[in-house]
């Protein structure tokens, strides 16, 4: 009876843990809005490059993984759609994009992935400059989502396909390379936005200041490399009493190839 007794209390104790640890995580969970606020913009091109830059930088929100655009599947759909009806979806698409601008100001970025990626299930694929702003826009509010940035930089290869000159998806892309250690990757992108805008303040500060990067970190890869190759090449070697020390590179001044100079005792 006792032995019962305590493993109740045990019980007991372990749901009061589990209740203390799970106590505020509703609180703490993202609510949907309840009613989204309409808006009136007058420039339709407006994308959240015009962002709402204020906290929640940090939080490493995650967005919908099923979130995704079956193009083919929409391929498909338009084929059987007038004119007028494409119109139509392309007005309602555009409503879902104001809302999804709506929850980026706000800083809930999960929602505004999901409203942009709702409406890039619903715009018809006719209408290529508008599926490139809200293929940019999704990318800004998965860029906030710190676990999203992959997701993100192929929001914008895909904003770019669908408009080639769209500078804000190359700036945006470029940054997010930038971020992710694709040095390489971001320069080509700024140089890129010079040749559209040779003014552009970022871009000229990156194509200075990313150069001495690339060069730092090959450097830093080109020593750990040739540091692994040392060290396998002793293992190597170890066997027969010898080690790489014993082998030395010279370069001939004239063809510029390398001989290997054997040295029986190393200094």
């Amino acid at each position: 009876m006792d032995n019962a007794t305590d493993k109740s209390e045990r019980l007991q104790s372990n749901e009061e843990v589990i209740e203390e640890l799970t106590r505020d995580l509703e609180s703490s969970c993202i609510k949907p809005n309840e009613s989204t606020k309409s808006r009136n913009v007058a420039d339709d091109s407006w994308d959240v490059d015009k962002e709402h830059n204020e906290g929640n930088d940090d939080n490493a929100q995650s967005t919908d993984p099923s979130e995704d655009v079956d193009e083919d599947f929409l391929k498909d759909r338009d084929l059987l759609l007038t004119e007028a009806e494409q119109e139509a979806m392309k007005c309602e698409a555009e409503k879902l994009k104001q809302a999804g601008n709506d929850f980026f100001k706000n800083g809930e970025y999960v929602q505004a992935t999901s409203q942009y990626t709702q409406a890039l299930q619903i715009c018809p694929l006719a209408y290529n400059k508008e599926r490139s702003i809200l293929y940019a826009n999704r990318a800004a509010a998965k860029a906030k989502c710190q676990t999203e940035k992959d997701s993100a930089i192929s929001d914008c290869t895909k904003a770019i396909e669908l408009n080639s000159s769209y500078l804000k998806a190359y700036v945006r892309r470029a940054q997010l390379y930038e971020e992710t250690d694709k040095l390489d990757e971001a320069l080509e992108d700024f140089k890129k936005v010079l040749t559209f805008d040779p003014n552009h303040t970022e871009a000229n500060h990156a194509t200075r200041r990313l150069p001495p990067l690339i060069n730092e970190r090959n450097e830093k890869l080109k020593t750990e490399m040739l540091g692994k190759l040392k060290d396998l090449g002793n293992m190597v070697l170890k066997p027969f009493g010898l080690s790489t020390n014993n082998f030395e590179l010279q370069q001939d001044p004239n063809s510029g190839g390398y001989s290997v100079k054997f040295n029986q005792n190393p200094i």
